[in-house]
């Protein structure tokens, strides 16, 4: 079976962001990048998956900057055999990523996606339902466990009420959470090895895909800073201060 994994290119999740003085939007130059956290989960989980005999190619994937084969490259490294960039500068909603996803998937039948849950700068939470959706395939989400076994994807997905525990047909869509697995860190031989790894470049428009953004970003704003904190001596000093300072009681 083959696997495709998306991939994104994110600001550094221990990078304090800022926005950008003229409230355009936030501020990527000479800001560190890497690859989304839980892409970094379903990169692996991929991985696992191939060294257990269950699949036999891995395709990761993403739609960005020229600057995004990096991320491809630390794909590469970490043990998926090749890559593929979809290169536009624009700024891309979950919808587009969608579809350009789905062309890829309609080119390279694979028997199961595999992605994050959201990505760490958008947080929309969006592209793997839609994928799912505008391919017709069924779907897992949230999802901290994966097996498959006699042909059929087993999922335990995470849920307000606890763990809910899905068998999938594939072809299928997971996106993954925190708690499914430790990414490894790509080896020094394997980053030399990614060098020469396949990595094709395309365009939206190689694929037949409208990109145009949906909506239009009016001003961004840092969030307001909060107080700190105070320590009290006891519940009657707690009970003043919530009743005559925060009046919430």
């Amino acid at each position: 079976m083959k696997v495709l994994v998306p991939v994104k290119r994110v600001i550094d999740a221990n990078i304090k962001v800022r926005v950008k003085s003229d409230q355009s939007g936030v501020e990527l130059n000479n800001v560190k990048m890497a690859m989304n956290p839980f892409c970094e989960i379903a990169v692996e989980q991929a991985i696992r998956l191939k060294e257990s005999g269950l699949v036999d190619e891995i395709i990761v994937v993403t739609v960005g900057a020229a600057q995004s084969q990096e991320t491809l490259r630390t794909a590469l490294a970490m043990g998926a055999d090749r890559a593929i960039l979809i290169e536009t500068e624009e700024a891309i909603e979950p919808l587009a990523i969608a579809k350009s996803l789905k062309a890829v998937v309609d080119r390279e039948g694979p028997g199961l996606v595999i992605l994050g849950k959201q990505a760490i700068d958008g947080d929309n939470n969006q592209t793997g339902q839609m994928l799912a959706a505008l391919l017709g395939w069924s779907i897992g989400t949230f999802i901290s466990d994966l097996a498959i076994e006699e042909s059929i994807v087993k999922v335990t997905r995470e849920v307000d009420g606890g763990l809910e525990k899905l068998e999938l047909a594939p072809p299928a869509v997971v996106t993954v959470d925190l708690r499914l697995n430790e990414p490894r860190y790509a080896s020094l031989p394997n980053i030399m090895k990614a060098k020469k790894k396949p990595l094709d470049n395309m365009s939206p428009a190689d694929l037949g895909v409208d990109i145009a953004p949906r909506l239009s970003t009016l001003k961004v704003e840092a969030p307001a800073s909060r107080q700190a904190g105070v320590k009290v001596a006891d519940v009657a000093e707690l009970v003043d201060k919530l009743k005559n300072e925060a009046k919430v009681i």
